[in-house]
């Protein structure tokens, strides 16, 4: 983001606190042995799949507490804010974690395409072919 720009507002809530966690810190992931947690990213609007990144602690904490989307780059071993550079943020409605907490869903309204591609979702080219096998049918 360029200094001439503002920053975005952000709008996002912590989710709730577990028990054993001080009034409105966010419900701790269960990380796994590197420190981070996938987080698959969805459209609010339409529940469309837009991305899967990682996210470490800071990440995810910046997440909560900023209302735009960050994830941890295992590349470049650094957070970063989507929309930071192309102006597309994605800005979080709502965080959950899954029932094992090692995965966490981040819903969103994207301000453009999720892709680095231009894309709007990374999931848009990607239809894999599936031929029904038969499993769990009654015969």
């Amino acid at each position: 983001m360029s200094t001439s720009e503002p920053a975005p507002t952000p709008t996002g809530a912590a989710p709730q606190s577990s028990p054993g966690q001080g009034r409105g810190e966010p419900v701790r992931p269960a990380f796994d042995r590197s420190g981070l947690v996938p987080a698959v990213v969805q459209d609010e609007a339409s529940g469309d799949v837009l991305m899967v990144a990682w996210m470490d602690a800071p990440a995810y904490r910046a997440t909560c507490t900023t209302g735009l989307a960050t994830f941890y780059s295992r590349s470049r071993q650094e957070q970063w804010v989507k929309g930071a550079t192309s102006g597309n943020y994605l800005r979080v409605r709502e965080v959950r974690l899954d029932c094992d907490r090692d995965t966490v869903l981040v819903r969103v309204d994207p301000d453009g395409p999720a892709c680095h591609t231009g894309a709007r979702s990374c999931f848009d080219d990607g239809l894999v072919p599936v031929e029904p096998s038969g499993a769990g049918q009654s015969r």
